[in-house]
Formats: C-alpha cells, structure tokens, sequence
C-alpha cells in the first residue's frame, strides 16, 4: 500500500494528506499558481478546500510571508474561484 504524503493547511495548521489540499506555487520568475496536479516546479504552500482557509490566509498575509512575494487580488480571486466550485 503506498504511503500518502501529508502537508500541513495554511489556514487552520492542519496536517492533511497532499491530495486533500490546493497548492500555490511560486516559480523562479516569481509567478504564482494554482497547481492542481502538485507537479509543478517551484516553492509550493498548501491551503484547504475551505473558503474559511482562504479569508485566514488572507488576512494574516501568511502566504505573503512564506512564498515571500506580494500575492495580487486577482491570485486571491482565483483562489475563491477553484474553492467555490467556479
């Protein structure tokens, strides 16, 4: 049986199996994804399927501070988009 890795959300500090979580990459051209397949190179940080996660993140800025980049409200949106089923 393979072992599923496990990561820990943003928002709440839960730890998760990876396939359960939205990752956000940041790549070396400082571009910011949504990575659904969690494949894509770069600094990854992971969030809840959970709109609650989201508005947490948001407001302390830790993705901000972890991905180390100044993340646009159009990232955000996006974020709200992939969460609510958009």
């Amino acid at each position: 049986m393979k072992k599923i890795p496990q990561r820990t959300c943003m928002g709440c500090n839960e730890k998760k199996d990876k396939n359960q979580l939205i990752r956000i990459v940041k790549n070396k051209e400082n571009e910011i994804n949504i990575d659904r397949t969690g494949k894509m190179e770069g600094r990854g940080a992971y969030i809840c399927d959970d709109i609650k996660c989201l508005e947490k993140v948001i407001k302390s800025k830790r993705l901000e501070r972890v991905l180390d980049i100044n993340i646009s409200d159009e990232i955000y949106e996006s974020l709200r988009g992939v969460i609510l089923g958009k």
